[in-house]
């Protein structure tokens, strides 16, 4: 029988630790790939954004103060004007989509797409939409009164997964 010589052992044991790192790539790089993909909103998020959305003040102004979002959305149902005689959903409508555009990419990210819709009186008053839909969305549904006017806001967005 032959005996191994010294650098022939060397040689083994190195070849034995190559053997055993890589089975522990394999199997980390494994459980990567089948580990779950992260949801790419949080439902909070969105309903989060609404409230915000709500409380954002914009630059029309009525006689005594700037307008925030929500009171911009009643003065629209009234069809009253800006201080400076703007249309007020004119300025609605120019304020939240800038708002989303900048809240919500969807240029090279996984949301790809998005919608808000204003309800008054169960009627659309405004609708914005960006992008696509996707069978995967979170929403956000927020329902104020406000001088008498029922008002629904409607909020999803659409994101990829791998399973689209």
């Amino acid at each position: 029988m032959k005996k191994f010589s010294k650098a022939q052992e060397e040689m083994m044991g190195f070849v034995l630790i190559v053997v055993i790192i890589a089975i522990f790539i394999l199997i980390f790089v494994a459980f990567m790939i089948s580990r779950p993909e992260k949801q790419a909103v949080e439902s909070f998020e969105a309903e989060s954004f609404v409230q915000s959305l709500l409380q954002y003040t914009t630059d029309c102004r009525d006689n005594l103060e700037f307008l925030s979002i929500e009171s911009l959305i009643n003065k629209c149902q009234k069809k009253e004007k800006c201080l400076d005689e703007r249309d007020t959903c004119n300025v609605l409508e120019k304020n939240i989509k800038e708002i989303i555009s900048k809240s919500w990419d969807i240029q090279n990210s996984p949301i790809k797409g998005y919608s808000l819709a204003i309800l008054s009186n169960k009627q659309e008053l405004l609708k914005v939409q960006e992008g696509n839909s996707t069978s995967n969305s979170i929403g956000a549904v927020q329902s104020f009164v406000r001088s008498g006017i029922p008002t629904e806001i409607n909020f999803e967005v659409f994101y990829y997964r791998r399973d689209d």
